[in-house]
């Protein structure tokens, strides 16, 4: 199943990734509509520009069309809450449901990941200018990332950068702690930096949890997800 707005993008193991198609050029919008509440549709409106708009509507209808249909859910009996961090989880007819999902959208593009098991991050970014990609690599990177990253030129520069700040973007959004973290005092694996697409990660402050980190990116955009390995009890 898919909608004229959305299609599977990518799967690994238990981790099945969608993508959503945010271009204005697709009109879909009866459809998209279709599946949002009360609460969310007033939502929609309330946005002002178009694109905003665009974005929350079809990114939460694909959310809900891919929950119910690994939940094997109404649309009805679906809803969301969400924790002390703000990280929104799923909830069928009053009870929480075994899933756990992330959205990210950036442009163009929207990607939504789902997995049974688990703790999981993903995001998505087009590779345009930053205002201040210098200022950037000095607060986000660990020594070891800003020391490539300024040795690095060009087109091989650009595609380094967002390579790891798509990784570490996704790995604060798995832990699901808001910014409580700082991206500089961790590094992506030395194999990921070095072009491998995938790899074991350990938060340096918690070392016993292990999580599968992906570079999902193409030619269309800078993507990765972050996936809890062995999930702890509860």
């Amino acid at each position: 199943m898919n909608g004229c707005w959305w299609r599977p993008f990518h799967e690994q193991g238990q981790v099945a990734i969608v993508h959503v198609d945010l271009a204005p050029h697709t009109d879909c919008t009866p459809d998209v509509l279709s599946w949002l509440d009360q609460n969310e549709r007033e939502r929609w409106q309330g946005y002002r520009r178009a694109a905003l708009r665009r974005e929350f509507a079809r990114c939460r209808a694909a959310l809900r069309a891919v929950l119910c249909q690994h939940l094997g859910c109404s649309n009805g009996a679906l809803a969301f809450a969400a924790s002390k961090h703000g990280k929104p989880f799923a909830v069928v007819d009053g009870t929480p449901a075994g899933i756990s999902f992330n959205v990210s959208h950036s442009g163009s593009h929207g990607l939504i990941a789902v997995t049974p098991h688990g703790r999981i991050g993903v995001d998505v970014e087009e590779r345009r200018c930053r205002p201040d990609p210098d200022g950037a690599i000095r607060s986000a990177f660990a020594p070891a990332e800003r020391a490539e990253l300024t040795a690095a030129q060009g087109p091989r520069k650009v595609d380094l950068f967002f390579a790891l700040w798509t990784m570490k973007e996704a790995l604060l959004k798995a832990q699901g702690v808001g910014l409580a973290l700082d991206t500089s005092e961790f590094e992506i694996p030395f194999e990921m930096r070095r072009g491998s697409r995938s790899g074991v990660f350990r938060f340096p402050d918690d070392p016993t949890v292990k999580w599968r980190l992906e570079n999902l990116g193409n030619t269309d955009f800078a993507a990765a997800v972050a996936h809890e390995l062995a999930p702890r009890p509860g």
